[in-house]
């Protein structure tokens, strides 16, 4: 299943492309302290200490790497469907961080997520943020539904929104290689890349005309790109030719990871957990699978994975 049809409301999209008909009730793993029946669709560290946000507004704070959480006010009830940091040299402490999502809503951190202000949000309540991305203090990048674009010089306190194509498209993901190039994965086939840092936008070219979900950029030469009915696709030599990769279910593919060890795990719909050993020329089932849908997946620092998604934070082991 993908995005819903086009009349139905985008500040739903992202909820419906997990095909939710109800919350899973209840937390796997050692996390304690978090209300049940918790939708968590974002999650990120800044500094040592762990934030997610999810449904209704929820931001959740961990300093010991997922197994205990604190819940964090903010100024709005809408679902947040995203959270990034500002990257910060060392010693720097990490402090700036923007979440964005339904009811046009971006707000701010300047203390690494202890406490939360109401930045921006735009006119029209029914646009949806779908994905954030801050590349230092000042310049950060929030994707959306029906083509919405937003993005700030000067730390949020003036955005610029305008429109990337014709099209209006949901952008679903957009994601930072390290050669510093920006790749944008959305609805219809649409794959974009940016090398100057989101100031213009070129189109990648596959064959695949379905939703994508994600790109990773594994190296400065090698993708993955992922979406819907399992579709996986990987490249060699940025986006110019690409491969198709077998995938084992026809779902939806909604988040990727790339392991510390460089294996490569994507989840989504229907409690898949897929991963690459070979950097993404083939992916196998990871036995067991997790027990509901996956919006996405971090690596934690203390070790081990979380997952997030209808069943909350959900605490795994990573695969040998």
């Amino acid at each position: 299943m993908g995005f819903p049809p086009r009349r139905i409301s985008p500040g739903k999209v992202r909820s419906a492309a997990f095909g939710l008909a109800g919350l899973i009730a209840g937390v796997t793993g050692s996390a304690s302290a978090v209300p049940p029946r918790m939708l968590l669709l974002d999650g990120a560290y800044a500094g040592s200490d762990l934030v997610v946000v999810g449904e209704r507004g929820t931001v959740l704070r961990s300093g010991d790497h997922a197994a205990t959480w604190e819940r964090v006010a903010v100024p709005s009830r809408a679902t947040l469907t995203a959270v990034s940091f500002a990257p910060a040299p060392p010693p720097t402490p990490v402090r700036h961080g923007w979440a964005v999502g339904h009811d046009a809503i971006i707000l701010l951190t300047a203390d690494a997520g202890r406490t939360w202000s109401r930045q921006w949000q735009g006119e029209n309540l029914q646009d949806s943020f779908l994905d954030v991305l801050a590349l230092d203090e000042r310049r950060v990048v929030a994707v959306g539904a029906y083509g919405l674009y937003c993005s700030t010089g000067d730390g949020g306190r003036t955005w610029t929104r305008r429109r990337l194509s014709a099209d209006d498209f949901h952008f679903n993901r957009v994601t930072r290689g390290p050669g510093g190039t920006l790749y944008l994965a959305g609805e219809r086939g649409t794959l974009l890349r940016s090398t100057d840092e989101g100031q213009s936008w070129a189109p990648i070219r596959t064959s695949y005309e379905g939703s994508f979900y994600g790109i990773m950029p594994l190296d400065r030469r090698t993708l993955v790109a992922y979406g819907l009915r399992g579709h996986i696709y990987r490249s060699v030599d940025d986006g110019i030719n690409w491969q198709p990769v077998a995938a084992p279910e026809p779902v939806l593919l909604a988040t990727g990871l790339q392991l510390k060890s460089n294996y490569l795990l994507l989840a989504g719909q229907a409690r898949t957990l897929l991963l690459s050993r070979d950097y993404g020329k083939t992916f196998t089932p990871v036995d067991p699978a997790i027990g509901s849908g996956v919006a996405e997946l971090i690596e934690l620092d203390g070790g081990g994975l979380l997952a997030l998604g209808e069943a909350g934070p959900t605490l795994l082991a990573i695969p040998p």
